[in-house]
């Protein structure tokens, strides 16, 4: 570990982690962890490459050589595999559901832990996760769980879904979204649970400017300039 700040966001899927922490990341020159895309990758690259996703040790051999990184831009994250971006190909449903099980096993997720905590750099980084205040940063300088209902990340899900020329179906991604959060807080391993010192954040009801400006006034409170 450096002497870098490390801002660990951690929440369910459609809370709105990836828009905050992109923000966040960009606002104060820090690096950034997006730890759902790395379990997206491998599961994608798992597929490509004709693997299980219940193979944990051909899945562990593959986690070994995921050349990764993360770039924050005007227009998102730009998630890089061995220099090619694989933003879009890893963002659909299926990748999703299956980074889900591939995070599930314990054996990926001991492969793939050093990696995450080998993104901390200074001046600082802002990591997205499940398990980031939990588990991968437990000593992070600022811990966020970031929540909203599962209605209203149903509806954002559908809205991006539908704005990027894709149809889709509330009760379904409602009960996909349902599933998934079954499975991310009863798993074993890491499950998804804000951390002790964590503080909440619901978004819920508020906007993404809304939800920034609240994470920086505890950036702030931690002696950090913005």
């Amino acid at each position: 570990m450096t002497d870098a700040f490390v801002i660990a966001v951690d929440g369910p899927g459609g809370a709105g982690k990836g828009e905050l922490t992109r923000r966040l990341a960009m606002r104060l020159g820090f690096a950034l962890l997006d730890s759902g895309a790395i379990y997206r990758v491998l599961a994608y690259a798992a597929r490509k490459a004709g693997l299980a996703l219940f193979d944990e040790d051909s899945l562990v051999e593959e986690a070994k050589v995921l050349n990764l990184s993360f770039e924050a831009q005007d227009d998102g994250v730009h998630v890089m595999l061995n220099g090619e971006d694989v933003s879009s190909e890893i963002r659909s449903e299926r990748t999703a559901e299956g980074a889900s099980r591939v995070a599930a096993l314990p054996r990926v997720r001991e492969a793939l832990l050093q990696r995450q905590r080998d993104f901390c750099m200074p001046p600082g980084l802002v990591a997205d996760g499940r398990d980031m205040g939990t588990v991968v940063f437990p000593k992070a300088d600022l811990k966020i769980f970031l929540d909203a209902s599962p209605e209203e990340r149903a509806r954002r899900r559908v809205l991006q879904l539908t704005q990027a020329g894709r149809e889709a179906v509330f009760e379904l991604v409602l009960k996909e979204i349902e599933e998934r959060d079954a499975r991310d807080r009863n798993r074993p391993v890491a499950p998804l649970k804000p951390a002790e010192d964590a503080v909440l954040i619901d978004s819920t009801h508020l906007n993404i400017d809304e939800v920034l400006e609240k994470a920086l006034e505890l950036v702030r409170s931690k002696g950090i300039k913005v």
